[in-house]
């Protein structure tokens, strides 16, 4: 029977999104002194933020806090979805108190594309920009990446969503409750993940870029965000030394965290051994390996110097990363198809990066491959395993429904925007990047040489939209839109 909905069946639900919105506060206060370092008045617009931000998660914490709450799987699904349009929300406001003014829709779009790590923007003119809005962004990747890697490991295999129920954790309660016992495991995730973006920062330093420079990019990095300082993204530094360090760590940035922690443990597991990471290692170099051979055999371009362009903007679209250092649309049909279909692949889970992600695509040619075999020998019983681990009905067909919505949602979004008047390429590219968190799309308009600024607000309510439907794992939202996730 459907009762009414009482604020204390979603009390633990409150009380996260106040400590959500605490750090978030706390990370605001850093544009703050960047910008009051060098005397420019925006450090106000931060600080306002800040205190206003500050106020709603202390109140929502205090007025919530509750020790006896624990989150079960139907909260876990609330606060999946909730706590990234509520940071969204209140981390545009930043841009809406700043010297640059933006509207709504603009602040939105620049701060959804920020915390999901796809890396669209509107913004132009970045080498002009003040430190405190180039921090702000590159802050706002950063947070989003260790966030989805939260979500990751200790949400999604509990919500069953997408296969993910391969990596619950064997140490994780085995009842409904949510996420009690793996704080210590999370936090030897942020553990990795701080200590790659320093040794991140560290190479870019010394590769040539400023501390600052260092800083924002190893942020925007290693969260495979793609944000840059400057309208040129990392092609504006022309160094080669920096490419090969940013290749390095987009690469390092879509492995499973999870992985780093066994690999550093008492296991000391090699990341190579996983069947996930194999395979995506494995579609990197290949899809190098033909794009540099294009590159040379086509268009005339240097062994080396094809090898590095070719290297560079395959894993930054493969990862989701989307920086450039060319305008790959420029290079012939060829690419341009080869890099429309890499868009949709990811990275691994666990990770990140966005995409469709390396182990659904390998759960879906074993589902395949097993057709194949039923047809040619249907009294043949076939056990379907992945990583030493036997794949359940419930694994195949959750896969197939995310990879059902991944399709669905690319054409209904490619659809609304051409009603709004885009021409098809960026129709479709813009609603592929979106839901993927890619970042660039194709085309002149929202290609690598170009931005989102031009767009109706329309095109950017609805790609805001489609980029938190693509992080949040399109299951996560559909199921709270359901009438029955309302009622007991």
């Amino acid at each position: 029977m459907a009762v009414a909905l009482h604020s204390n069946r979603f009390r633990p639900v409150f009380f996260a999104l106040g400590l959500l919105l605490t750090v978030l506060a706390l990370a605001e206060t850093l544009p703050a002194v960047a910008d009051l370092a060098v005397g420019n008045p925006d450090w106000q617009a931060f600080a306002t933020a800040a205190g206003a931000t500050l106020f709603v998660g202390v109140v929502l914490c205090l007025s919530t806090y509750s020790r006896r709450d624990r989150l079960d799987v139907r909260q876990g699904f609330l606060l999946t979805v909730s706590s990234w349009v509520v940071v969204s929300l209140f981390g545009a406001l930043p841009f809406q108190l700043s010297a640059l003014r933006l509207d709504l829709s603009d602040a939105v779009f620049e701060t959804v594309s920020g915390l999901t790590t796809t890396g669209s923007t509107i913004l132009v003119g970045l080498d002009h920009l003040p430190p405190g809005i180039l921090l702000w962004r590159g802050l706002l990747q950063w947070l989003g990446g260790i966030g989805i890697i939260a979500m990751a490991v200790l949400m999604l295999p509990f919500l069953r969503v997408g296969g993910m129920q391969l990596f619950r954790m064997e140490s994780s309660d085995q009842t409904e409750k949510v996420v009690p016992r793996s704080s210590s495991f999370l936090a030897g995730i942020a553990l990795v993940y701080l200590g790659m973006t320093l040794a991140c920062a560290l190479a870019y330093r010394l590769a040539g870029m400023t501390g600052f420079e260092a800083t924002v990019h190893a942020m925007t990095t290693v969260s495979t965000g793609g944000y840059s300082t400057s309208d040129g993204s990392i092609g504006h530094f022309d160094n080669a030394l920096i490419d090969w360090t940013a290749i390095l760590f987009m690469t390092a940035g879509s492995l499973p965290f999870a992985l780093y922690i066994r690999m550093l443990g008492r296991r000391h597991i090699p990341l190579w051994r996983d069947s996930q990471v194999r395979f995506f290692l494995s579609l990197l170099a290949a899809a190098t390996l033909v794009m540099t051979l294009w590159l040379w055999r086509a268009d005339g371009v240097a062994p080396g110097e094809a090898l590095t362009l070719a290297a560079f903007n395959i894993v930054s679209v493969v990862t989701t990363t989307g920086y450039a250092t060319a305008d790959y649309g420029a290079w012939g049909s060829f690419p341009v198809v080869l890099f429309f279909m890499l868009m949709a692949a990811g990275g691994c889970t666990g990770s990140t990066a966005g995409g469709l992600k390396a182990l659904r695509l390998q759960i879906v040619g074993i589902a395949v491959r097993e057709q194949l075999h039923r047809v040619l020998q249907p009294r043949r019983v076939l056990v379907r395993m992945y990583n030493g681990r036997e794949l359940g009905d419930g694994i195949i067909g959750s896969v197939m429904l995310l990879v059902l919505a991944y399709l669905v949602t690319v054409q209904a979004l490619t659809l609304a925007l051409t009603w709004l008047g885009l021409d098809p390429l960026t129709s479709l590219s813009g609603a592929l990047t979106a839901i993927a968190n890619v970042g660039p799309g194709l085309g002149p308009i929202i290609g690598p040489a170009g931005n989102f600024s031009s767009l109706p607000d329309g095109a950017e309510w609805l790609l805001s939209g489609g980029m938190l439907l693509g992080r949040l794992e399109f299951v996560t939202v559909l199921v709270v839109l359901t009438p029955r996730f309302w009622s007991l």
